[in-house]
């Protein structure tokens, strides 16, 4: 298989395998006006099997879903065939509108207007609360 390199984009690389669909569909990228592809299964010597997202547009994207997803992802910067920046994420300390309060007597179920925002709460153990509830995210 042969998937042309990009002039001027973005690389999120290191996606562990089976999670690129997920990072995708958060993203947005059905809906973007560029070349977008996504790559499932490609063998890797660091982690065996990962999934790679290659984009061919500069475009803003959410660097805490990244992070949410998996802290171990990549993003390759390309301008003019060059990587010009190679960033790594972090788990991120808040997360807004990426996840929904499942808890039927949150706020956000009756209040329709305000943001779901979740707190990190264990960093070891990757738990997210509820600002408003407290509630686990699920």
């Amino acid at each position: 298989m042969h998937i042309d390199e990009i002039k001027n984009g973005i690389v999120i690389d290191h996606i562990t395998a089976g999670k690129g669909m997920e990072i995708f569909d958060l993203l947005g990228l059905g809906e973007v006006d560029c070349s977008v592809a996504l790559i499932k299964g490609v063998n890797s010597h660091k982690i065996g099997k990962k999934d790679i997202i290659k984009i061919d547009a500069d475009l803003d994207i959410d660097m805490d879903i990244l992070g949410y997803i998996d802290p171990n992802i990549t993003v390759n910067i390309i301008k003019d065939g060059a990587n010009v920046e190679k960033r790594s994420l972090t788990l991120p300390t808040q997360l807004k509108n990426v996840l929904k309060c499942k808890n039927p007597r949150c706020i956000t179920t009756t209040e329709q207007e305000l943001p779901h925002i979740f707190k990190l709460a264990d960093a070891e153990s990757r738990v997210y609360r509820c600002l408003y509830c407290e509630s686990r995210a699920k």
